[in-house]
């Protein structure tokens, strides 16, 4: 029983993510490159989206399109490829760098250039052969080329594990279709004396207020860009932007026939406006009602221990979540167990118990780092959208109840052995197995401000991410860090007696129920006969072990036969496709965010619910505020969308959609509106008076 044990932790760490289909690494050891797809094959061969994934060391970099003072762009030769008919490069918004004296314009660490691509026979194989040529740069530039090669197969375009990481950067491309959102008002070239240099003056209208705007300009090559200097408005919604150049005397044709691109960026907006220039022999004069921007607290960037302190914070309220709560009947029987018993021995224990916290919340960092190396999709829960991980949990679930049932008991090797027998019959190592077990239950669940505690640490590197989750795990582990301080608490309890076996099997049910809970998200996963038959073999291990004095040669075979029989059934009883596979109820609409835009611009205000089957949180807030009250008879409106984005299996677009507002967890619920085109986002606990007041605004 321990080895079976053992082996499935060893499952639990493996999140049953395959791969990303992509080709092999290539480059130097400074920067690593290669080609990753969206969808494990062609579907039907339109807008086909792969990404160029570089990974650089500390301070290596590579170039946007427009690179600045220096350097040069990736370049691919696709000449080799057969079966391909066009290609698009995308191009995120860039950061500006100074090398040397030199401004750039540049990516560090990683980024991906998506691509969209057309196949001309979507029946037939795509061999993709690019070669590609790009320079890297620290404080020196190295130019390299490689050839990167990878293979789609025709077939349903389903997500790949890259999926999510292409459409984060796909989300930071800036936008061309800006519509009313942004208004370019003038565009006039003030020519120095010398007729080589300029000033272009450029005066836009935006429909939000802007925080900390920056601009990048682009026009004929013979031209050189300087950084630019932006007053803004006192309603923050205008602003004047000066942007120095020079180069003028190289053009071979007049300036006011060229076109020029500008991009603005600003915070989560960023958008792309062509225009042509006016030239202006008249200096560069004031203009009334601008200023330069302040620096203000709100526009400043959020400091690491600012989101350490949400971390903990956000950990400590998650033990009060309802995915959380059936871990409480461990949380209760460690805590009566230590009636009478010695004050150092409590302290011990509920020690061991936090540092079974936080080492699975450094576990759990550990892995997702290794995940975003890989290039996979990244998130918390994530892991409960793979039905293995859920079989698996279920065995440990079934497990634990059959020992509080007493059908079992596990034992520990000696050396760990001794170290409880101070702590009564359960030993450290089972404090330790009970802190760790309550970190994997909380992983489906969100709480205030650990939304976005998280959501920073996995936009971040492998620092931030350990350091925000050891934080979150100080938080969940803070109810034992005070038990551990004060052990009054619990040695005034009785001495444990008969009376703990009865409250060792009551407290049981909960495990059983969190198994019910585990078997409904497995629902919308598998066919709902195949649940039918998971829970029987869950049963029948149950019985085996209820059973074991009776089937004592074929106890263990048996129950290792029903577990492997167990893992069998999602590829036994795979969920058929068909139009009830969204699950929503006849107030809801599917997610789609063209239609977004669409209603919006029609006038409709649109709720938009990202969730899942294994997010209680979610649920929660749909049976406490969405379907009650004021939110639902509003929702019911016919101006208003409800639109459910079911995260409960893999989803490139809803992927892309959370990156896009630099979110990893759920629950997520933004309105759109006349009156909020960019969108209000709800915190992650919904109450009826932010969604309503949400809503109002929106409607505008």
């Amino acid at each position: 029983m321990k080895r079976l044990l053992i082996i499935l932790s060893l499952f639990l760490l493996w999140n049953g993510s395959s791969l990303a289909q992509s080709s092999d690494w290539q480059g130097i050891d400074k920067t690593q490159v290669r080609l990753v797809t969206a969808t494990t094959a062609l579907g039907k061969g339109e807008d086909l989206l792969l990404g160029l994934h570089f990974k650089m060391q500390k301070n290596w970099k590579v170039y946007w399109r427009s690179p600045g003072d220096a350097g040069y762009p990736p370049e691919l030769d696709w000449s080799k490829s057969t079966n391909l008919q066009s290609v698009e490069m995308l191009w995120p918004r860039p950061e500006r760098f100074e090398v040397l004296g030199l401004e750039t314009l540049g990516y560090k660490e990683e980024v991906v250039y998506p691509l969209l691509l057309k196949v001309d026979d979507p029946t037939k194989p795509l061999d993709l052969h690019a070669h590609l040529r790009f320079l890297t740069c620290a404080d020196i530039c190295v130019p390299v080329e490689a050839d990167l090669a990878l293979t789609l197969d025709p077939g349903e375009a389903v997500p790949s594990d890259t999926a999510q990481l292409i459409n984060k950067f796909k989300s930071d491309v800036p936008r061309t279709d800006h519509q009313d959102k942004v208004s370019l008002d003038s565009a006039d070239l003030h020519l120095k004396a010398d007729q080589k240099n300029a000033t272009l003056r450029v005066k836009l209208a935006t429909d939000w207020a802007l925080e900390k705007p920056d601009v990048l300009m682009e026009g004929p090559i013979e031209l050189v860009f300087f950084k630019p200097s932006i007053a803004l408005s006192d309603d923050r919604t205008a602003a004047l932007i000066d942007i120095p150049l020079d180069g003028l005397q190289f053009l071979e044709t007049p300036v006011a026939d060229q076109t020029f691109t500008l991009t603005l960026m600003d915070g989560l907006h960023a958008y792309e406006v062509k225009t042509k220039v006016t030239p202006q022999t008249g200096p560069l004069g004031p203009v009334d009602g601008f200023s330069l921007p302040d620096d203000s607290p709100s526009a400043a960037p959020v400091s690491l221990w600012t989101i350490m302190a949400l971390a903990v914070l956000g950990g400590l309220i998650l033990n009060l979540m309802p995915c959380v709560l059936p871990v409480l009947s461990l949380k209760i029987l460690g805590l009566v167990s230590h009636g009478g018993a010695a004050t150092a021995t409590v302290r011990l224990s509920f020690l061991a118990s936090a540092a079974g916290i936080l080492f699975s919340f450094l576990v759990l960092a550990g892995g997702l780092i290794a995940l975003k190396a890989s290039g996979a999709a990244i998130g918390w829960g994530i892991q409960f959208q793979q039905p293995l991980f859920l079989i698996a949990l279920l065995m440990v679930l079934i497990m634990f109840a059959a020992n509080m049932w007493g059908f079992f008991e596990i034992g520990l090797p000696g050396w760990m052995s001794s170290l409880g027998a101070r702590s009564h019959s359960k030993g450290i190592g089972g404090h330790f197995a009970t802190g760790a077990f309550a970190t994997l239950l909380a992983t489906p669940c969100s709480a205030p401000f650990l939304g976005t505690a998280v959501g920073f640490a996995l936009s971040q590197g492998p620092t931030e991410i350990i350091a925000v989750f050891s934080a979150l795990g100080v938080g969940l582990a803070l109810p034992y860090l005070l038990i551990a301080l004060f052990p009054g608490v619990a040695t005034r309890l009785p001495r444990p007696g008969p009376w703990m076996v009865t409250l060792r099997k009551v407290l049981a049910l909960a495990l059983i129920a969190t198994a019910v809970w585990l078997l409904s998200v497995l629902l919308a996963q598998i066919d709902p006969v195949g649940v039918g038959v998971l829970a029987g073999l869950l049963a029948a291990i149950l019985l085996a072990f209820a059973l074991k004095k009776h089937l004592r040669p074929l106890a263990t075979p048996l129950v290792l036969a029903l577990i492997v029989a167990a893992f069998f059934v999602p590829q036994t009883f795979e969920r058929q496709a068909t139009n009830d596979t969204i699950k929503a109820e006849t107030l809801w609409v599917a997610f789609s965010t063209r239609k977004i835009d669409e209603l919006v611009k029609n006038g409709r205000t649109v709720f938009v619910d990202v969730t899942a089957d294994w997010c209680i949180t979610c649920q929660v807030n749909k049976k406490l505020v969405v379907y009650q009250g004021e939110t639902f008879d509003l929702l019911q409106e016919d101006d208003i969308v409800a639109m459910s984005a079911d995260w409960t299996n893999p989803d490139a677009e809803i992927s892309a959609f959370l990156a896009r507002y630099k979110k990893f967890a759920i629950p997520f619920n933004i309105v759109y509106g006349p009156g909020a085109p960019e969108g209000i986002i709800l915190p992650e606990l919904l109450d009826q008076k932010a969604v309503v007041n949400a809503i109002t605004k929106a409607r505008g």
